[in-house]
């Protein structure tokens, strides 16, 4: 398949109004994150107070009543790190097609 330099513009301008959006789904999954993490802390450490006996008991028992809320807070952290990474394939992307631009360009312009 022949690669005009339409082909490409039009790919560069794909890869850019998605990279646009990156900054806001960065944000929005840290804020995820963030609040999970709070909630999972907050319901730790009631769960610890509430408990009684030992310490090593009571700890295992806030374990035991917040292990959904870990869950979800490393389910966000995950999803955190697949937006981040999907933003680095877009920045990726972009520069390779750039360069492949740059040689349809140098084709065009020689003629082949």
């Amino acid at each position: 398949m022949l690669i005009t330099p339409d082909m490409v513009i039009q790919e560069l301008q794909r890869l850019t109004t998605e990279a646009a959006k990156a900054p806001a789904a960065i944000f929005d999954a840290e804020k995820k994150l963030a609040e999970a993490d709070f909630a999972f802390e907050r319901g730790f450490n009631l769960a610890f107070m509430n408990a009684e006996g030992t310490v090593a008991d009571r700890t295992a028992l806030a374990k035991l009543e917040t292990g959904q809320l870990r869950l979800d807070a490393d389910i966000a952290r995950a999803e955190l790190n697949r937006v981040r990474n999907k933003a680095k394939q877009l920045t990726d992307a972009g520069v390779l097609n750039a360069t492949i631009g740059r040689q349809v360009e140098l084709l065009f312009r020689s003629g082949h």
